[in-house]
């Protein structure tokens, strides 16, 4: 009897277990029952109930685990270098340090150098005459940009001198410039600017067509050239690359020797001589023109240690000859060995119809033919010293 009452007991208890799970399973909500009531002026009406279909979906979730594996700690040595101070060590520094300056809107360059060049010949049986010669230039520029404003101007001079076996000293360059350009732009994204422009040019001594040394053919000041005008320029942002347009430009050209003035030079108006040849009225010192100038300025640095400079003007005159161009056209290469070390490589080409060569006169010194102009080329190679400050 013990023992039927102990199955009793276990049938018992493993009903209960089976039915826990489907009792835990069913966790979907009793569905909702959609209830209407019809209400009446006097008695409710009792409420309708219809069934739902019940629609049901069995979830079975399924966990994998994995065995994750231990993390050993592994405990590494720490290796500490003791401070070591020597001064042997220690470089001094090549440059010092630089003090902190405010910035400016002015750009300026100062620019100083010398170059050399020579040949000596020593029982050489090609020939030759021994030679050396000297070429010292300068430059300085001060530049203003801010906004809407830029303001260039520079200053350069140069001169050169050249010694020959068996000759006397004689000039190899000369040459004085100075410029400034005025430009206002509307906004500061466009390069191109309204601009006014002002160019001076002449030299420092006398010229001679060698071998004479008597009868100087140029002076200071004889000519000189004063250009002024108004126009738009195109001013790249480094200021490298600057292209100057004026439609209006007067061109003033300076003869103030006399003698030179006489003879007509540079293009002014020459004396008034009688029979004898003796001046009735004197020439003109100053001739006066209006026409369109072009200029153009370009800078690069064509290699780490080659710079490229180029420069070019072309004028021409509305009232006598419309289509003649004056032109002065300069090309220098640097190639610059160290901070100071520099050699220079420089070409100069002008034309310039109011310049005249080969003047014809008889045997009364009257002058039958004026000459013409001709293309002028110079160029110059020289090893030197450079010094920017």
């Amino acid at each position: 009897m013990r023992n039927s009452f102990r199955k009793q007991i276990g049938l018992f208890l493993l009903l209960a277990m089976s039915t826990v799970p489907l009792m835990a399973q069913d966790t979907i909500p009793p569905p909702q029952r959609k209830v209407d009531s019809v209400k009446t002026d006097t008695t409710l009406i009792k409420p309708k109930i219809d069934s739902i279909a019940i629609d049901t979906m069995i979830v079975d979730t399924l966990v994998i685990r994995r065995p994750q594996q231990r993390i050993d700690n592994v405990k590494k040595g720490v290796t500490l270098n003791t401070t070591v101070i020597s001064f042997k060590k220690t470089k001094p520094l090549d440059k010092g340090y630089s003090k902190f300056q405010v910035p400016s809107f002015w750009q300026k360059i100062n620019l100083l150098g010398v170059n050399f060049s020579e040949a000596a010949f020593v029982n050489w049986n090609a020939g030759g005459n021994n030679s050396i010669s000297a070429l010292a230039n300068t430059r300085f520029e001060r530049n203003y940009k801010f906004r809407y404003v830029q303001w260039g101007n520079y200053l350069e001079m140069r001169y050169g001198l050249n010694l020959q076996d068996n000759q006397k000293l004689r000039k190899s360059d000369d040459a004085i410039r100075v410029g400034s350009t005025f430009g206002y732009r509307r906004d500061t994204i466009s390069n191109w600017y309204y601009s006014a422009k002002a160019n001076f040019n002449t030299q420092f001594s006398n010229g001679f067509k060698y071998p004479d040394r008597t009868t100087p053919v140029s002076r200071f000041m004889a000519p000189g050239y004063f250009f002024l005008g108004a126009g738009t320029s195109y001013i790249s942002k480094e200021r490298r690359f600057n292209f100057y347009l004026s439609p209006i430009t007067q061109k003033a050209t300076f003869v103030l020797d006399q003698a030179l003035a006489d003879k007509g030079a540079f293009g002014v108006e020459k004396a008034i001589l009688d029979a004898d040849g003796n001046v009735i009225e004197s020439g003109k010192n100053l001739f006066l023109e209006l026409g369109f100038l072009i200029t153009n300025s370009w800078e690069s640095q064509v290699y780490k240690n080659m710079g490229v400079k180029h420069r070019l003007s072309l004028y021409t005159d509305y009232l006598r000859q419309f289509g003649n161009i004056d032109i002065d056209w300069e090309l220098n290469v640097e190639l610059r060995v160290n901070e100071y070390i520099v050699t220079s490589l420089g070409t100069h080409l002008i034309y310039d119809d109011d310049i005249l060569f080969d003047e014809i006169r008889n045997e009364e010194g009257v002058i039958t033919d004026p000459g013409e102009p001709r293309l002028q080329f110079k160029q110059l190679l020289g090893v030197g010293v450079s010094y920017n400050f």
